[in-house]
This record gives structure tokens, C-alpha cells and sequence, in this order.
């Protein structure tokens, strides 16, 4: 697996072998321990962030799991933009910053709590994240609004989440138009961003580890950038299609968890 995505990347196909959740949860635990040292020492700079993310899907690939990415040719525009995309499992955290970070320096929006777990708190800080406590709406649109224009006035690209919370299905009303609201605010295009990442399940007992299922692939595609105009409800419209017609599509062709 490429550690650099120039172009579209499909994985050549590993067998699942025995035990596949176990042995990536052990490999995940060696990577975030590391992560989290270095981080909390003040030393986690971008380069061993898009180095760390490339473990994660080099180790998800070496269990049997597929990768898919399209459009990367997308990224190649000047300037910052918002990402928007769908929320599906904890995996886009961990895998995106290896496909986006070595052509467009990014961070995420992301809830408060994160920073508190173990070894991903500092390892998200390090980044400077627009954290939301999710209790205030009206705090939560002026951390986004104005952390997001000050990231962006910098040169720093946002990765929104539209949906807020991880859903396993992809639909039209659960998308909010944040993250249109910040592009139109800062004049930079949106890059939606359509996610199939279901191979990570959602756990009964803790949430971010649930059953690795090799049979389904992960699917990552960047659509064009959108510019947008006047209110933005139209291309809000646009970006929530282009996310809801790829995850159909996949849907159709792999099944879903």
C-alpha cells in the first residue's frame, strides 16, 4: 500500500485468515501506544501522523480487508477547502489523514470527548481539532464558524462530518449544512467526501471496538470541489447526493454489515 495517493488505489486482495478483529485490535494497541508517547511528549508532527494512519490501513489490509479510493485527482485544487463526508465508523479518524494530509495540511472537527480518551486525546490535539461539546448548538456553530475560518485563513483544511454522530445508513435529512456554512463564510470550495467503512463495526460494550469484517470493503471517494454560491441549499443538495449515491452503489455491489 502506497504511503502517498497520487493516483486511485484498489488493495490487491489478502486472504482473512484466523482471528481477524483480535489481531488488528492487538496491532491498533501497539500503534496508538506509540502514537499517544510521542504526542504527549509535544513531538507528533504531521509527518508521523500520515506515517501512523498508513499503519492503520496497511494492518487493516494485511487482516483481509479491501481498499478502495477514488478521486484523489480532487485534492489537487490550490488553496484550503472543507471536507465533508459521511460518518460510518471510527476508521475515517484513523485512515483519512494519510490519503488527505501529504497534499493538504487538514484537521478535523470532532467531538470533545475524544481528547479525553487515552493515546488518541493527544494524538488529536497535537492537530488542533475544532472540538464540539454537542450539549450547545449555538456554541458548537461558532466553534466550527470561527476556529474553522481561522484554521482555513491559515491554509489549514477542515474535515466535517455531516451527519455528527456514526450511522450505519446514509440519508438525506440526517445531514446538516455546517459544513457549507463555513465554506460560504471563508470563500474555499467543499470536497464531499463519500465513506464505506462498515468493515469496522461498532461494538455492544465499547463502541469504537467492535467485530473486523474482512468481507466488506472500505470505499473512500473525494467528488469535485464545490463552489458555493448565495445560500448554498442547492449545493448542500449536491454534496449530500454525491455522498448518497456512492454509498448506494456500493451498498448494491458489496452488501453492508
Amino acid at each position: 500500500m502506497e504511503t502517498h495517493f497520487s493516483r486511485d488505489y484498489h488493495s490487491p486482495g489478502h486472504p482473512a485468515g484466523a482471528f481477524p478483529s483480535l489481531r488488528f485490535y492487538l496491532s491498533l494497541a501497539g500503534i496508538m501506544y506509540r502514537a499517544g508517547r510521542i504526542a504527549s511528549a509535544g513531538n507528533y508532527d504531521a509527518a508521523r501522523w500520515v506515517y501512523d494512519s498508513f499503519l492503520v490501513g496497511r494492518l487493516l489490509e494485511r487482516i483481509g480487508v479491501p481498499i478502495i479510493i477514488e478521486g484523489v485527482e480532487h485534492l489537487d485544487l490550490e488553496g484550503p477547502c472543507v471536507f465533508e463526508a459521511n460518518h460510518m465508523s471510527t476508521l475515517e479518524t484513523f485512515f483519512l489523514p494519510c490519503i488527505i494530509q501529504p497534499r493538504k495540511d487538514v484537521t478535523f472537527v470532532v467531538k470533545k470527548s475524544l481528547l479525553e480518551y487515552p493515546c488518541l486525546g493527544p494524538v488529536l490535539a497535537s492537530r488542533e481539532p475544532l472540538a464540539l461539546g454537542r450539549s450547545n448548538p449555538r456554541e458548537d456553530l461558532a466553534v466550527v464558524l470561527e476556529g474553522g475560518m481561522k484554521h482555513l485563513s491559515a491554509g489549514r483544511s477542515i474535515i466535517i462530518f455531516s451527519q455528527g454522530s456514526r450511522k450505519p445508513e446514509v440519508k438525506t435529512e440526517d445531514f446538516n449544512s455546517l459544513g457549507v456554512k463555513l465554506a460560504r463564510k471563508a470563500n474555499v470550495p467543499v470536497i464531499p467526501i463519500a465513506l464505506k467503512t462498515d468493515a469496522w463495526g461498532e461494538g455492544s460494550l465499547i463502541k469504537d471496538m467492535g467485530w473486523i469484517k474482512p468481507a466488506l470493503p472500505v470505499h473512500v471517494r473525494f467528488g469535485a470541489p464545490v463552489e458555493i454560491h448565495g445560500p448554498g441549499k442547492e449545493e448542500h443538495a449536491s454534496i449530500v447526493n454525491f455522498i448518497k449515491s456512492s454509498f448506494d452503489e456500493w451498498v448494491a455491489v458489496d452488501g453492508k454489515a
